[in-house]
């Protein structure tokens, strides 16, 4: 029954009973007497208690609609608010779980655009960084080559410090050629990819280890997307712990599971306490939508953070 009729009905049971007694022989006495008193203000109660009891229940689902509307967020899909009550509210509720799952659908299909830019402009930008900049040093070191091998004495040492500080850079160029396009991706597969991420993160300060089975039909099949979200999502979780955790140990797990694989991304640093998620984790959750993987952040066995991503399989693989 809708929330109006269960209004109208009540108020009419109400107002029928009072003509009722209007018209048939139950009168009131000039004063009020206390016994006409009590039966009149416990009819008024009764009818008050029936409005509030029907107005609660009608409206709880609005409610509970309300609370799943200010929790909403399109970085966690999947919840959807409960279809319940009467035919208003619950028509209400499943129109608002319509508008939701076209919203996901939309911001997943513009993070897919958005990232796929992202991804040509990286590109671009590492061949550009590669081509212009990575050889422009390098003609420059080979000058300073000549220039150190004809310069009196005491000038060589300078010289030498320019090659040097000449040489940092241009590693430094390539460094970030490689973070910008993991060539080693496109061109060893993604267990390779990774061995290489936890061999680049290991500094003085950092030790990152890698649990990654290396052999043919280890892992199910991926699609190029798939393999890429778990590339960058790696990178990014290495990436802040790098910067932020203050970690010396952190270690990178790949395994299969049931329906696709699990990336691990663990360290023993200070965690995420209470701090809000920045861009790099809004832009882990914005590439797991893209492939349809679960993604969660939590601490980790040894306190710090953990990043756990699982990856469905591609279609089609056993």
């Amino acid at each position: 029954m809708s929330l109006f009729w269960r209004i109208f009905s009540l108020n009419a049971v109400g107002l029928v009973v009072a003509a009722s007694l209007l018209l048939g022989p139950v009168t009131v006495s000039t004063p009020v007497l206390p016994a006409e008193a009590m039966v009149v203000v416990g009819g008024l109660g009764l009818l008050l208690v029936g409005n509030a009891f029907v107005l609660r229940a009608g409206l709880a689902p609005l409610r509970r609609l309300g609370g799943a509307m200010a929790a909403a967020d399109l970085l966690h899909p999947g919840a959807r608010a409960e279809v319940s009550g009467p035919a208003e509210a619950a028509e209400l509720i499943i129109t608002y779980n319509t508008m939701l799952e076209r919203l996901e659908n939309e911001r997943a299909a513009g993070a897919g655009l958005a990232l796929s830019a992202q991804e040509r402009e990286r590109h671009r930008i590492a061949r550009e960084l590669h081509d212009e900049v990575g050889q422009t040093l390098t003609a420059v070191l080979l000058q300073l080559k000549r220039v150190a091998d004809r310069a009196p004495a005491e000038l060589r040492a300078e010289v030498g410090q320019a090659q040097e500080a000449t040489r940092d850079g241009l590693d430094e160029i390539r460094r970030i050629a490689r973070r910008l396009r993991p060539g080693v991706l496109e061109e060893l597969g993604l267990v390779s990819a990774l061995r290489s991420l936890a061999g680049e993160f290991t500094t003085r300060g950092l030790t990152v280890r890698h649990h990654i089975p290396g052999g043919p039909g280890d892992l199910p099949a991926l699609t190029e997307e798939s393999e890429l979200v778990l590339y960058r999502v790696a990178q990014e979780g290495l990436t802040n712990t790098a910067r932020h955790s203050g970690a010396d140990r952190a270690e990178i797990r790949l395994r299969p599971v049931d329906g696709g694989v699990e990336l691990v991304v663990r360290d023993n640093g200070s965690g995420l306490g209470g701090a809000r998620e920045g861009a790099g984790i809004v832009g882990m959750r914005e590439r797991a939508l893209l492939v349809g993987a679960d993604l969660t952040l939590g601490p980790g066995p040894e306190a710090g953070t953990e990043v756990r991503l699982r990856v469905p399989a591609a279609e089609g693989a056993a």
